[in-house]
């Protein structure tokens, strides 16, 4: 499907993004990229990189001309911190650039566009594990209303391309659960949990702080399994027909760092929970189900297994140069 075609990575030098380009680049694509406020991250004089503004419409059509598939990897992202402080930055830039992206997409004539949402974006529904049909059934956890309905806006969007226009095109969504592993945000102000753990034990921290009481529950999923779902979807679904993508299972994030701490032998690691910090979501577990059922989807990594190597990659990246991040 991919080779010889053209895709565009939206958000090249991102987590996500630079993980799909990797994959793009396996499966012999063109790969086109963009990049904004941070340079590429995978060096390759096989990518085409466009320094883009996704909020300007011009960036937007100039990057999808003769472009085949999109991959729609930019995101304003953060940490619980800015979500919690400043909940609008994730709403005006992402709907805009959403927006945005979709239209040019479709004038461009892509053949199909893929996109993720996320599992934030659904109810609580306490030890139940979110089902697709389960989106609507309530608001989003009221830490993340705002970047909740920024999705659910967005997945309506891809819904109105893909099935309501009087020629379509095909727009693939996926939610996944929290996507840790190689290229991720591993700066504090702005870094996801597993990131952070994971640069703390890494960085030896005294004591290693944690937000919250750390008996909150998350599915995390290791990025090469979520890039293995990705391809699933963009080669198997011709439909908006959205797909919950995780591991199936749940750990409390104390039990998390409990893995990390005896997989990287930090012997002496103390560790202080500061449950005046913001908790964002106490229990989210994902039926994945469906992606099994339809695409064929099935996470090949444990967690230790992917704490192992993600460990071993920041370790390379960070700790091995002058380069350490602040």
């Amino acid at each position: 499907m991919f080779r010889n075609a053209t895709a565009l990575v939206a958000g090249g030098s991102g987590f996500i993004g630079a993980n799909v380009i990797l994959r793009l680049l396996s499966l012999g694509a063109n790969v086109r990229a963009t990049v904004h406020k941070k340079g590429a991250v995978i060096k390759d004089p096989r990518i085409d990189y466009l320094k883009c503004d996704l909020t300007i419409m011009e960036d937007c059509r100039r990057a999808v001309t003769g472009v085949d598939y999109v991959f729609m990897c930019a995101a304003n992202t953060s940490g619980a911190a800015v979500i919690a402080s400043t909940p609008l930055l994730h709403v005006t830039p992402n709907i805009v650039m959403n927006a945005q992206m979709l239209e040019a997409s479709y004038y461009a004539k892509v053949k199909k566009f893929i996109w993720l949402s996320s599992n934030a974006a659904y109810p609580p529904s306490g030890q139940h594990p979110v089902k697709e049909d389960d989106m609507f059934n309530g608001d989003p956890y009221p830490a993340y209303f705002a970047v909740g309905w920024m999705k659910r806006y967005t997945e309506i969007l891809c819904r109105l391309y893909s099935e309501k226009l009087k020629s379509t095109m095909p727009t693939v969504v996926l939610r996944p659960s929290n996507i840790y592993g190689p290229y991720d945000d591993y700066d504090f102000a702005t870094s996801h949990v597993m990131a952070a753990m994971i640069r703390r034990v890494a960085d030896r921290q005294d004591p290693i702080e944690v937000w919250g009481d750390g008996n909150d529950i998350r599915d995390l999923i290791y990025v090469d399994d979520m890039i293995d779902a990705i391809f699933l979807a963009a080669e198997r679904l011709d439909k908006f027909d959205p797909v919950n993508i995780g591991l199936g299972k749940g750990y409390t994030l104390k039990e998390v760092l409990k893995k990390i701490i005896d997989i990287d032998g930090f012997t002496s690691a103390r560790v202080r929970y500061d449950t005046s910090k913001p908790s964002m979501i106490p229990i989210r577990l994902i039926d994945i189900s469906k992606a099994e059922a339809v695409l064929g989807f099935k996470p090949r990594t444990h967690l230790e297994e992917g704490i192992k190597k993600t460990l071993a990659w920041y370790k390379k990246t960070y700790l091995s140069g002058p380069a350490k991040q602040n």
